[in-house]
């Protein structure tokens, strides 16, 4: 094979080419570089002016979700705007009513301490925790304590289980009224003493003796608490039935728990359709949510309690 010659400007001369190794390196990275330059640029120019299908189909929705981005934000705003006037209505009508604020969608959801836990620093809350959790042994210890005497109570003879039935089924917390204490009469508009708890049913509901026991009282009237039943449980325990449309037992008769007295209504003088219900021990009033414990979870029997204290205005 034929060598490569060079002129020699020198000598005036052809000569033959000698190659280096250093040289055919840099020949090779000079060429190399070139190509991959030249790679990049196209790869550039085909990026930016030219699109696959892939690529054309991708923007196209884009722009549409861009779109739908836009109507649904749209809605929303108009959608809070009626939520917030749907909610001004409310806390007007109930305000209204009870003389009070609306209560919130759930009592029992309001955030604690530990919904911030992400800003607290962690000193807090190791100490949040511990004296929580001190807090917590002590409740436990009394909590066994009472249950201990409770068991002594029960135990003893002659023991009458207080009325811890529901009067009516169905119920929830929503529909618990104001409870015992100074309460807003809802016809002279001035506070008055409250001897028991209102419970929003609508006309005609049916309700039940909470225990067994024997009727001492029926009374049928137009004013006052208009129409009563009273049943004696033993041992000191009472409970009263006021404002009822119908009456379905008589005085002196023996009745089981569970035992249908009447139904819901508002003869006397009544507000609106509802069960005012007392409970009384020895004579003296008790607070009756206290004793509205059957089939009622803990969540539940807190939501009755915080609706019966902040419900301002009873309903007769």
């Amino acid at each position: 094979m034929a060598g490569r010659y060079v002129f020699d400007r020198e000598s005036f001369s052809f000569k033959k080419a000698t190659y280096s190794a250093w040289g055919v390196v840099k020949t090779v990275l000079k060429y190399s570089i070139a190509i991959v330059t030249l790679s990049v640029i196209y790869y550039i120019v085909g990026s930016l002016f030219i699109s696959t299908d892939l690529e054309k189909r991708l923007r196209k929705e884009n722009k549409a979700y861009e779109k739908e981005y836009a109507r649904l934000r749209e809605e929303e705003r108009l959608l809070a705007d009626v939520v917030k006037g749907l909610q001004a209505k409310d806390d007007g009508i109930y305000q209204q009513i009870f003389h009070t604020s609306a209560p919130l969608a759930s009592p029992s959801a309001i955030s604690d301490f530990s919904a911030a836990a992400d800003t607290v620093p962690d000193r807090d809350l190791v100490g949040f925790t511990a004296e929580k959790a001190t807090r917590l042994v002590d409740a436990a210890a009394r909590v066994d304590a009472s249950l201990r005497g409770f068991n002594e109570t029960v135990l003893s003879e002659g023991f009458v289980c207080p009325p811890l039935g529901m009067p009516v089924k169905g119920i929830s917390y929503s529909q618990i009224g104001a409870s015992v204490g100074m309460k807003i009469n809802p016809f002279y508009k001035v506070p008055v003493q409250h001897n028991g708890l209102d419970l929003l049913m609508p006309q005609g509901t049916d309700v039940f003796s909470t225990a067994a026991g024997t009727v001492t009282e029926v009374e049928h009237s137009r004013k006052g608490q208009g129409n009563v039943v009273a049943v004696d449980h033993g041992n000191g325990w009472v409970t009263r039935y006021a404002h009822l449309a119908e009456i379905s037992v008589s005085k002196g008769q023996k009745i089981a728990r569970g035992r249908k007295i009447g139904t819901v209504g508002m003869t006397g003088s009544s507000f609106a359709p509802h069960l005012h219900y007392e409970v009384l021990y020895g004579g003296k009033v008790c607070d009756p949510v206290c004793y509205l414990l059957d089939g009622v979870g803990m969540e539940a029997y807190a939501d009755n309690v915080y609706m019966s204290v902040n419900t301002e205005q009873s309903m007769d």
